[in-house]
């Protein structure tokens, strides 16, 4: 996503916005295995929020993760 840094002078440049993405390790009970995933700030709050298996169900679902 692209946008203005904006100066104190009302001047303005380019800039563009960066996703904030991490590679985390996250645990699987249900396969008994530890999985890598590169994951989003809002990713791991929705995973916190619904648990690593529901969340991976609507990625799947939305066709963001491939299917094992």
């Amino acid at each position: 996503m692209g946008g203005n840094n904006v100066s104190h002078s009302k001047r303005r440049t380019k800039r563009k916005f960066d996703v904030n993405l991490f590679k985390k390790k996250f645990f699987l009970p249900d396969e008994n295995r530890w999985v890598y995933l590169t994951i989003s700030a809002a990713g791991i709050r929705t995973v916190n929020k619904n648990g690593l298996n529901a969340a991976l169900k609507n990625a799947r679902e939305k066709g963001l993760v491939e299917k094992n």
